[in-house]
């Protein structure tokens, strides 16, 4: 498909220079790879899907041969199974996507939108009600992950604390090992090494889950214990942003 993808975009492409008439259509591969500053044989190998893997820069230098839009940079870097090295890093909390954004603060349950470093950004008033001390204000930014395995109130609001501080750190390894680049991400993982010795032995487990959701039981210091079912949200915006809702549940789970 990557090679498929790159002839396309290479064929739909107009020759530079005086016009002039040819049996194939748009850049010949030699005028991209000279546009790239890459070898032909990367090009003919490239569409010829021989089993490759180029470079994250060898890709950059090709998107913007191609004159590629940011979509369909994205889709290229998709198709190669690399990470963008010119992607933006995610933004500090308030920096939310503004469609999650939008739709936490529309919803009546708790939710609220994860950046990459599992910062917690645009909490609805349902979320910060619900989450005692997350947003203290010596958090700045509030962070899902120090607060799950620092924060004391959180050992009391979540009941099954065990199980649910693995699946945190499970699920967000997940997302680690797509974002260890961001220096956001780098230096919760560290201040956390430093001051959770429970964060620290379950790192070392190496432990990756995927989001599923599911059940979840809080026990509010005022509310008493409440049950949810939690949904998880990839924004197209930002797909390293997560939209997290808790629906409310009349009945517990058996």
């Amino acid at each position: 498909m990557l090679g498929a993808f790159v002839r396309a975009r290479r064929e739909g492409m107009a020759p530079q220079g005086p016009s002039r008439r040819r049996r194939t259509p748009g850049l010949r591969r030699e005028e991209l790879a000279q546009s790239a500053g890459i070898g032909t044989t990367w090009i003919a190998w490239i569409e010829q899907g021989r089993d490759i893997r180029p470079a994250a820069e060898t890709l950059s230098r090709l998107a913007r041969a191609l004159c590629l839009s940011a979509g369909e940079r994205d889709y290229l870097f998709a198709l190669a199974g690399r990470g963008d090295p010119e992607r933006a890093p995610a933004g500090p909390g308030s920096d939310a996507p503004a469609a999650l954004a939008v739709a936490a603060g529309a919803l009546q349950w708790p939710a609220y939108v994860l950046d990459p470093a599992w910062s917690v950004c645009a909490p609805n008033a349902a979320a910060r009600a619900l989450f005692v001390g997350l947003f203290d204000p010596s958090s700045s930014p509030p962070n899902l992950l120090r607060y799950v395995f620092t924060h004391p109130a959180a050992r009391t609001l979540l009941p099954d604390w065990g199980v649910r501080a693995q699946r945190v750190l499970a699920e967000f390894r997940r997302d680690y090992g797509r974002a260890m680049g961001d220096p956001r991400v780098a230096a919760t993982v560290d201040w956390l090494l430093a001051h959770s010795d429970a964060f620290r032995e379950s790192w070392h487990g190496q432990d990756v889950q995927a989001h599923d959701g599911g059940p979840r039981a809080f026990l509010h210091p005022e509310r008493g214990l409440l049950h949810f079912t939690q949904h998880t949200l990839t924004g197209a915006e930002r797909d390293d942003f997560r939209l997290v809702f808790l629906q409310p549940l009349e009945q517990p789970l058996q």
